[in-house]
């Protein structure tokens, strides 16, 4: 009887261990469901003074969101002419293989960041994402090209591609082609074979999150010139609203999804909330409100709680009511230029502007309410923190570094 209540709780704790690793990992953009969540983080009680670097690891220019799945770290990145896709050991940083090849380099305003963009996904044991140039590549884990897709060579937008892909159903879907000449296609992710391809629009730098709206699933994205619902069967266009990016401004947030609600915003447009319904056969988008004053440029925001947390194009951070769009605060404080990164932990909400100060803060929607600063690189940061746990992995200009919460 011993050795069987032994037994079970072996196999209890070990499906408790599994199902702890399986919430950690962080396999696309934005994180499991690309809505900027971390699941299994638990705050301690007194913040440390510093945190404890592991390793760093220097592995290119790159401003791509590596990828972690149980004990790999996916890094996409550029050395000389070429861009490669690494996997490191995310315990200690070592290299355990490589794909690369050669890839166009960036020019005008955006060869002062001359790597990728793009943060891979990893789904049914395969790897793809998409190079600056909008090469298109889907590799398995170990490392194996199965195949490269280039549909609108030399069509990029005007500083060079940038949206992540993602893979539903079977189907890795990205968003390619660029200055009015561009489309949404999946592709087979075991074949490669195109399924779907909707040519409305070409891209700007948004990515797609998916929905299931009035039973429907849907990629919503941010295009040259509107926010769009594209069905994910068959690409049959659903819905569609004019946004269109003014005075040097890009379409680059990726939209925030609450049931039918569809928060939306840009630099020019300020932000905005709709609301997706079914009239008839078909759908339709209302607006349900939109605050011209607050508006982020080049990152996402976070639904907490009923409220929206995110960083301007101007520096400052922000909490938006979610219900109505009215500013519940703007905080007078510039960090960085528009560039922030924010992921919600649970009890705290993590921001990485690219000063590369790491901020903790409190959910608060009466007040900015900084909990804790950490000065994690010497360079500048543009892509996302991953954490997992205690484990922080920061991606800057030049390299990866793994930091815990001690």
């Amino acid at each position: 009887m011993r050795r069987h209540a032994r037994t079970i709780g072996a196999i209890v704790g070990l499906a408790a261990l599994l199902a702890t690793a399986q919430a950690q990992d962080w396999p696309q953009w934005r994180g499991p469901s690309r809505e900027g969540k971390v699941a299994g983080f638990t705050a301690p009680q007194t913040w440390p003074k510093a945190l404890t670097q592991k390793w760093t690891v220097p592995v290119g220019p790159g401003d791509s969101t590596p990828a972690l799945v149980g004990d790999k770290l996916y890094v996409f990145t550029r050395q000389g002419g070429e861009e490669l896709m690494l996997c490191l050991n995310a315990s200690d940083g070592k290299e355990l293989w490589r794909d690369k090849y050669e890839a166009v380099a960036a020019t005008g305003g955006a060869a002062r960041h001359p790597g990728p963009r793009s943060s891979p996904v990893v789904a049914d044991g395969k790897l793809v994402v998409i190079g600056i140039g909008g090469i298109l590549s889907c590799l398995d884990t170990s490392g194996k090209l199965l195949w490269r897709k280039d549909p609108f060579p030399k069509t990029v937008p005007t500083f060079f591609t940038a949206m992540s892909p993602v893979v539903v159903d079977g189907l890795a879907i990205a968003h390619l082609g660029g200055q009015g000449n561009g489309g949404l296609i999946a592709y087979d992710l075991a074949t490669g074979d195109e399924k779907w391809r909707w040519a409305g629009e070409a891209p700007q730098y948004s990515s797609p999150i998916v929905a299931t709206i009035e039973g429907v699933k849907q990629l919503i994205t941010l295009t040259e010139k509107s926010i769009v619902g594209v069905a994910a069967a068959d690409g049959k266009l659903l819905w569609q609203v004019p946004f269109i990016p003014q005075d040097r401004a890009y379409n680059s947030a990726t939209p925030i999804v609450d049931g039918q609600t569809v928060y939306v915003t840009g630099a020019a447009r300020g932000t905005k909330a709709l609301k997706i319904e079914k009239q008839g056969d078909a759908f339709a988008a209302k607006e349900l409100w939109s605050n011209p004053d607050v508006a982020v440029q080049f990152n996402t925001p976070v639904l907490k709680d009923g409220f929206l947390y995110g960083q301007t194009n101007r520096g400052n951070l922000f909490c938006l009511d979610a219900k109505d769009g009215k500013t519940a605060w703007l905080d007078a404080a510039q960090r960085g230029r528009g560039f922030a990164a924010i992921l919600d932990l649970g009890s705290v909400l993590l921001a990485l502007p690219s000063t590369s100060e790491l901020l903790v803060l409190k959910p608060n929607p009466k007040q900015c309410e900084e909990v804790a600063k950490y000065k994690v690189s010497e360079a500048a940061t543009y892509a996302h923190p991953v954490v997992a746990g205690n484990r922080i992995f920061i991606r800057d200009e030049k390299s990866v570094a793994l930091w815990t919460l001690e």
